[in-house]
């Protein structure tokens, strides 16, 4: 049960990284983000009556800097 502290900083530092990012997204989302989805690696497809949104390039770019950020945070 002692490792509850540092699991309660890590758990404290995700959310501050959520709240960042969200007041990103509300004020800067526009210009900031807007290839956010939009990478050369992205799909979408549209059809009569639907259509079809699939971001591979922006996943993988999201997945090597979340794996970055949690690679330097348990670094000791």
């Amino acid at each position: 049960m002692h490792d509850l502290p540092s699991l309660g900083k890590m758990l404290l530092v995700i959310g501050l990284v959520v709240a960042a990012a969200g007041v990103v997204l509300m004020f800067g989302g526009k210009g900031l983000l807007s290839w956010f989805g939009r990478l050369p690696g992205d799909f979408s497809w549209k059809g009569k009556s639907f259509e079809f949104h699939f971001p591979l390039a922006t996943s993988i770019l999201l997945s090597i800097v979340l794996s970055l950020l949690w690679f330097f945070m348990n670094r000791k």
